[in-house]
């Protein structure tokens, strides 16, 4: 529940945002009929041996091939296959041809931390030469091109919250800290100090990386916890938020823990959130301020210009179709059904409402610099996530959508849209808004496909007799 930093402001009263990491072939300082620095290159100056060459498929599962340094070349001329339909949900069948992946330089991230002379590098997939529209990084650059195109970029930073579990014998699962087992230990400074070894491990990771971790805290269910880094473009936050999934699960496994992102693992616990904090730029010029005037400010007194309200009145009026992308799981919907946990608090919206500095609404409004939506979870994919809350967004400016006055702690509007149920809901709604539909690649049908995965995902869940089941219905009649 850590806020995002606030932007710097230097003297000058401009703000600022950190840098994306790049490597040393990407530095514009190199003169332009200089040799180019290859991928190679790059791995060797930072004593990298392997690379894992990632893209994920539409669930968020990482996948990747583990290249020598000495085959580098290869992978950055596109040599490097993968059968698309044994990758996951990606829009593949076995008779396709193969996934490509082509590497971002800019995202090369070395990981010593996890194997010595190791580095991730994100790639978008590629099919004939083209970029695959399906492959969820390729949608999120289209979207965030949809943007450019008017004259606007996405700035996001992301809270990640995730469990830290054992799996015991019958299947069930424990805490992974026996002794963490308050009703509300959320901050809880014994807590924090006896994963002490893990949490600052996850810290010097990401310090080490330049994304300025700068807090580390004990969330609001036992065994949970959230590590903040800096916000940056909506790119790099996003490959981020995937290289850090990874890197909580590999050094957690290596303390004998699992590390999970299950937004609910446990009935009686807070759920598990993936919060973005959005804000949109021009250039170096900040566009969610206001002027300063009641009059861009409407009245409603948060301080925000014209744009950021129609930017907020999009994703408000597309909320329960973006759901399917927020919260895209089965499990999903436990974490916002809930109606309390052992805190007494569930930090999960249930309707589409904003306000101020109040965290019972999907839309929180911190300060006139950006808004946090608080209605996805652990399980979605950053990538197309942040792309359906952009084509929302704009989908608010370009059609001036007022979202009303906010409403106040605890409230929300007698019109407000209430999200989804479970996720056979969401992919309804989904199936209905032309809009959101088409916010993946700008394409209707691989809208579509995700939808009927998801469906069958629901459906496939929904075909279990569960223990519940058995101990309602085994002797009722």
């Amino acid at each position: 529940m850590t806020s995002v930093a606030t932007p710097a402001v230097t003297p000058a009263g401009e703000f600022t945002t950190p840098a994306r990491t790049e490597p040393l072939a990407a530095r514009p300082e190199t003169p332009a009929d200089a040799p180019t620095i290859s991928l190679a290159d790059i791995a060797r100056a930072h004593n990298v041996r392997f690379l894992l060459a990632t893209f994920v498929d539409m669930t968020g599962k990482p996948c990747a091939k583990l290249v020598p340094v000495e085959a580098a070349g290869e992978l950055e001329k596109g040599a490097m296959g993968f059968a698309g339909y044994a990758a996951g949900l990606i829009g593949q069948k076995p008779q396709d041809a193969d996934l490509i992946a082509v590497p971002d330089l800019t995202s090369f991230t070395p990981v010593p931390f996890i194997k010595e002379g190791l580095a991730i590098i994100h790639c978008d997939p590629h099919v004939n030469g083209k970029p695959w529209p399906y492959a969820p990084r390729v949608i999120l650059k289209n979207a965030l091109g949809r943007l450019a195109d008017q004259g606007m970029q996405a700035k996001v930073g992301a809270e990640v919250e995730y469990f830290l579990v054992n799996r015991n014998d019958d299947g069930t699962l424990s805490t992974a800290d026996a002794r963490d087992d308050s009703p509300r230990p959320c901050y809880d400074a014994r807590g924090v100090t006896r994963m002490y070894e893990h949490l600052t491990a996850i810290s010097e990771a990401m310090n080490s990386l330049g994304w300025g971790n700068y807090a580390n805290d004990h969330e609001d269910a036992a065994g949970q916890f959230e590590q903040n880094f800096n916000y940056a473009d909506a790119l790099t936050t996003a490959d981020r938020v995937v290289s850090l999934r990874y890197i909580l699960n590999i050094l957690a496994e290596q303390r004998g823990m699992t590390a999970t992102f299950m937004p609910k693992p446990f009935t009686d616990r807070t759920g598990t959130g993936l919060h973005f904090h959005l804000s949109l730029w021009s250039d170096s010029n900040a566009l969610f301020p206001g002027a300063g005037d009641t009059a861009d400010d409407g009245g409603r007194g948060l301080g925000l210009s014209g744009l950021a309200y129609s930017f907020i009145g999009g994703i408000l009026d597309h909320a329960p179709a973006l759901q399917a992308f927020l919260a895209p799981t089965v499990n999903s919907y436990k974490r916002t059904g809930a109606t309390t946990s052992s805190s007494g608090a569930t930090w999960s919206p249930r309707k589409a409402s904003y306000g101020g500095n109040d965290r019972t609404h999907m839309i929180r409004v911190p300060d006139n610099k950006r808004i946090e939506l608080r209605s996805g979870d652990g399980s979605a994919n950053p990538y197309l996530a942040i792309a359906a809350t952009v084509a929302a967004g704009l989908d608010g400016v370009e059609r001036s959508i007022d979202p009303g006055t906010p409403s106040g702690p605890g409230e929300s509007r007698p019109d407000a849209h209430l999200l989804p149920a479970t996720l056979l809901h969401a992919v309804e709604a989904l199936r209905r808004d032309p809009v959101i539909l088409a916010s993946l690649s700008g394409d209707a049908a691989i809208g579509a496909y995700y939808a009927d995965a998801k469906e069958d995902e629901f459906l496939s869940w929904h075909n279990q007799v569960s223990d519940w089941e058995i101990r309602t219905y085994l002797t009722s009649i």
